[in-house]
């Protein structure tokens, strides 16, 4: 086709990996499957809609795709003998597939086999995508075409040190956070993984364990599989060693959740790592649309492997959630105030730092002669649970705007950044004594603000369940920053405010946000008094 029928994908353009080379040219009958997002009317900012909770029915009105693009969108790719295999106008997505070279012609990817050390083979490209003419400011955005690693958390290794603490048990988490009476009956929660698979024993024996009654819990495969344990078994070496390895990760969310909720209907959705994997995944979330959906993963915002419209479409798959009621907890990172990104600046990691979602950083307890006090977690390289350190993520987004309804004052560390969106919004235990928790049939303590992020998800559901009807499924974000029946916003009275500690990356940036009085970027506006927050709730 001449140079004519295409034009540039604004917002398209991927970064060199760093990291990976070019091994190899893709088989042209090599099997591609893309998520194609769709334009549609302006969904409403995050000062917009505060309280409103829409269904599902109304935000595919107001908000979703027209049938009209989305045939348009069909024929045209047609022509190119790719297969339009499902539509979701609600979502304003598609999803596409065909060969590798079909992909070429109709999006001109330049398609490699790149390989990394810690990757090892995918499908990667750089550059720009073009589309057909006729598609411009109708197809925003094309993922899945570029398989790197667009998702990451922390795997601690939970030492104990010399400490009168043990870890934290089901009953510990309910007294230590006042959770309020209650099982979660007829509450829906998602959780959100990427790799990894779902042992049913262990959430059964860690039930048993304390007394629990073991919940609905459901593994659904949405890009990647719902491994079992004897599936994992019978994969290759390499990937049964990385499966287990993400498996305890998973493990952890679900015990922490299982446990707190014991009515509840659990789903717990597997997707692959990529751009695509984060939207697949959410567009699960929305479908189901559960009170609440935790996710322990993120990858700093400004990384330069994030092509502008993914960030924006993930971004618009949180605001649609949002407008149904959905809470999405998002752990704020293990990294502190780098993030990982080793350029002497400060970062925070997305997607914690979309206004649509509950950004939640970690604490860490001490034992006092009086009993325990409370912290920001940090530890120093080397110290305790991994060679590198770890401590909460926190800070100010250089690339979300802070919304009005957070009306805080905390300036960026960096020199000229703009007035961004702060992380955390709440926080909770995420260094030692740590979780208790089984893997495998053995006991395996464990935190990280990947544990945090279930904490906050159980209690919002617990709570969802106690409140009057025209108060339940309600995004909560805003409404901590918004005054309640004290006058004071409900994020400072129903809330415990942490006072102490900092979440300095060593040796880069060297610099970080410090714990104060009142809301800070380490632990915003503190840890729950799940009783108190019922009460605030149910008021405003």
């Amino acid at each position: 086709m001449a140079a004519s029928s295409h034009v540039v994908l604004s917002g398209s353009e991927r970064a060199q990996d760093p990291d990976a080379s070019v091994v190899g040219d893709l088989d042209p009958h090599h099997h591609v499957v893309v998520t194609i997002s769709l334009s549609g009317p302006d969904l409403p900012g995050p000062d917009e809609m505060i309280g409103q909770t829409l269904t599902p029915e109304e935000l595919a009105a107001r908000f979703g795709a027209s049938k009209a693009d989305a045939d348009k969108v069909a024929a045209s790719l047609e022509r190119f003998g790719l297969k339009v295999d499902r539509v979701s106008l609600a979502t304003r997505t598609m999803e596409v597939s065909g060969s590798a070279a079909q992909m070429e012609q109709a999006f001109r990817p330049r398609l490699k086999i790149m390989a990394s050390a810690s990757e090892g083979q995918y499908r990667g490209r750089e550059g720009s995508l073009e589309i057909p003419c006729d598609l411009k400011g109708i197809v925003t955005g094309v993922f899945g075409l570029d398989q790197r690693r667009m998702a990451r958390r922390a795997q601690l290794t939970a030492t104990q040190t010399a400490t009168a603490l043990h870890p934290l048990t089901p009953a510990d988490i309910e007294q230590h956070y006042d959770f309020p009476n209650g099982d979660c009956a007829a509450q829906k929660i998602a959780i959100a993984e990427f790799g990894g698979g779902y042992f049913a024993s262990d959430t059964a024996a860690f039930c048993a364990k304390y007394q629990r009654v073991v919940p609905s819990v459901t593994a659904i495969g949405v890009d990647a599989p719902a491994y079992t344990f004897a599936q994992i078994q019978s994969l290759p070496l390499a990937q049964r060693q990385e499966a287990i390895g993400i498996a305890v990760e998973v493990m952890m969310d679900v015990e922490i959740i299982a446990s707190l909720c014991p009515k509840a209907a659990i789903t717990v959705y597997f997707s692959t790592w990529d751009q695509r994997g984060w939207i697949d995944l959410l567009n699960q979330v929305i479908a189901e649309r559960p009170v609440v959906v935790s996710i322990s993963y993120g990858l700093a915002e400004d990384d330069p492997g994030w092509s502008a419209n993914a960030l924006t479409a993930i971004n618009n798959a949180f605001n649609a959630a949002r407008l149904l009621g959905i809470t999405a907890c998002v752990s704020s990172g293990d990294d502190g105030s780098g993030a990982q990104m080793h350029d002497g600046a400060a970062h925070v990691a997305f997607p914690g730092s979309s206004p649509f979602v509950l950004s939640v950083g970690g604490t860490e307890l001490k034992a006092t002669s009086s009993g325990t006090s409370e912290r920001v977690w940090y530890e120093a390289p080397g110290e305790r649970t991994q060679s590198g350190g770890g401590a909460t993520g926190g800070g100010v987004s250089t690339i979300f705007p802070r919304p009005a309804f957070q009306d805080v004052h905390i300036a960026s560390l960096n020199p000229g950044s703009i007035d961004g969106r702060v992380v955390p919004d709440v926080a909770a235990l995420a260094g030692e004594p740590f979780y208790d928790l089984i893997f495998r049939g053995h006991d395996s303590p464990n935190g990280g603000t990947s544990a945090a992020a279930p904490v906050w998800a159980a209690l919002i559901a617990r709570l969802n369940g106690l409140l009057p009807p025209a108060k339940q499924q309600r995004f909560l974000t805003p409404l901590l920053y918004a005054n309640g029946a004290t006058g004071k916003p409900i994020g400072a009275s129903a809330l415990r405010d942490i006072t102490s500690g900092n979440n300095t990356t060593e040796p880069d940036p060297g610099r970080g946000y410090r714990a104060t009085k009142g809301f800070d970027a380490v632990s915003g506006w503190g840890v729950p008094d799940g009783g108190k927050l019922l009460t605030a709730l149910s008021t405003i």
